[in-house]
C-alpha cells in the first residue's frame, strides 16, 4: 500500500526505494499514523482540519516542496475554506487576529527555529492558544518539516 510519504517522495510499490522503506515497516506505519494524529485528529482541540491543512500548506511551501504543496492544495479545496485560511496556506502575512500570530510562528519554527524563545509561546497564548491548542500546533510544525526533509531524502535516493 502507498502511504502519504511514498506519495510525496514519487514512490511506486516497484521502486527499490519503496521496498527498502518496508524492511522498517514500523517507521512507515508510525509516520503515517503521525500525520493523520496531526492533521485530522480525533479531537481537534480547537484547530480545525481545514486550518491544520492550511499550515501544513504553508509550511510545504516554505520548504519548496512542490508535490506536497500540490497535495495539500487538494486537501484543502476539500475543505472549502475561508479566504482568511487561504491566504494563510498561500504565505499570507497579512493576516487578522490569532492567525497573523500563529502564522508568525510557524514561519519561525519552519524558517529559523534557533530564534525561537519563550516569548514566541507567550504570543500564542495571548492570542489565545491554550497549551494543549500549542502543543498540536507544534506537533504539526514538527511533522510537515520531518515530512519534507524525508520525502527529499527519498526523492534523492530515488534519483540515484
Amino acid at each position: 500500500m502507498i502511504d502519504a510519504m511514498d506519495k510525496a517522495a514519487g514512490l511506486s510499490p516497484d521502486d527499490a526505494v519503496f521496498i527498502a522503506r518496508r524492511f522498517r515497516p514500523e517507521f512507515v506505519k508510525g509516520a503515517e499514523l503521525c500525520r493523520l494524529s496531526v492533521l485530522t485528529p480525533a479531537h481537534g482541540l480547537g484547530l480545525a482540519i481545514a486550518l491544520r491543512v492550511a499550515l501544513a500548506r504553508r509550511i510545504a511551501a516554505l520548504n519548496t516542496d512542490h508535490a506536497l504543496i500540490a497535495e495539500y492544495d487538494a486537501q484543502l479545496a476539500e475543505l472549502e475554506p475561508t479566504g482568511q485560511l487561504l491566504a494563510l496556506a498561500q504565505g499570507e502575512t497579512d493576516l487578522q487576529g490569532p492567525l497573523a500570530t500563529i502564522a508568525r510562528h510557524v514561519d519561525l519554527i519552519t524558517l529559523t527555529p534557533i530564534k525561537a524563545k519563550a516569548s514566541d509561546i507567550a504570543r500564542l497564548v495571548e492570542a489565545g492558544l491554550d497549551n494543549p491548542q500549542i502543543v498540536a500546533l507544534s506537533e504539526l510544525i514538527a511533522f510537515v518539516n520531518f515530512q519534507t526533509r524525508v520525502a527529499t531524502g527519498l526523492r534523492l535516493m530515488r534519483s540515484a
